[in-house]
């Protein structure tokens, strides 16, 4: 927080503190006895006396601020002031964490030191698998698994970067980076719609004879280093099939031409660095079964 912001808060909530006493104080009336003297305010025939308020709920009242001033003293809340106790959030959160991953970790590692292929059929590992992917993966993949537009579907069976236990734990530790260039500077718009044409056509889609033709050569001089002179992919590269109908951006004629114009740069962040190798194994192995 800059300080800027520090200083609003802290002047905000003191502000508030010094008001909401001067009014509590202010308007105290310390005469014990009762009186027939009214406010004037009048409400369907009932009248408000003006008499002191309880001297319970005023010490309550006083008790609350108390609190509030010892509250912001110990535990932050004015500004980037850390409290006295230094406590955080974050703090308290890393060492639930740390507690929860002690406990669990004799039964990870257990799970660690098995094939993947072994424990994804184990329904305690399909279970602890699910929880984590739902809090690390399914921002992007979806509560099922199933992927959306520019996210791929993890529980087909058409993979990218391949679908072995070693290939899905590498894309996991190392992320994955897609590298498909922009060819429309290169090739042009009738380029771009001729190949556009050729693609529908090995999927069994209607498209324009002479385009296939002339699409079919620009795909051979462009696309096959790595869609393969087949176009079924390559997963060491990360290009996918293009004769199977599935699509990560979409299969229609426009949404074809767009990725050949302007290219594609998904990205798969990599989690080395923030989950454990027996978290990553256990991902893995949730990850790998849903595919069988």
């Amino acid at each position: 927080m800059t300080s800027f912001w520090s200083l609003w808060i802290i002047v905000l909530t003191t502000i508030t503190i010094v008001g909401i006493t001067w009014v509590l104080f202010g308007n105290r009336k310390r005469e014990d006895k009762q009186t027939e003297q009214t406010t004037g305010h009048v409400a369907d025939g009932i009248e408000e006396y003006d008499n002191p308020l309880p001297a319970w709920w005023f010490y309550m009242f006083v008790l609350t601020i108390v609190w509030g001033i010892g509250y912001l003293i110990i535990y932050p809340g004015m500004g980037n002031y850390p409290g006295l106790i230094g406590w955080t959030q974050i703090g308290q959160y890393d060492e639930e964490v740390a507690a929860a991953d002690e406990k669990y970790r004799a039964m990870r590692d257990r799970y660690l030191a098995l094939p993947v292929e072994e424990i994804a059929k184990d329904p305690a590992v399909r279970k602890m698998g699910m929880r984590m992917f739902a809090n690390n993966c399914s921002q992007c993949h979806g509560g099922d698994a199933r992927g959306s537009y520019g996210f791929p579907n993890l529980a087909d069976n058409d993979w990218l970067y391949g679908g072995t236990p070693a290939d899905i734990k590498h894309s996991i530790i190392a992320g994955r980076q897609a590298a498909m260039p922009a060819w429309g500077s290169v090739i042009g718009e009738k380029g771009v719609a001729d190949a556009t044409a050729y693609i529908l056509s090995i999927n069994g889609r209607e498209a324009d004879a002479g385009q296939v033709e002339a699409g079919e050569k620009v795909f051979q001089t462009y696309c096959v280093a790595c869609h393969g002179a087949n176009a079924e992919g390559n997963p060491a590269m990360g290009a996918p099939n293009l004769k199977n109908g599935i699509w990560l951006y979409g299969g229609s004629e426009e949404q074809i031409g767009h990725t050949l114009r302007a290219g594609r740069n998904g990205v798969m962040p990599a989690f080395g660095d923030s989950l454990s190798e027996d978290k990553i194994h256990i991902i893995a192995a949730y990850v790998y079964g849903l595919s069988q």
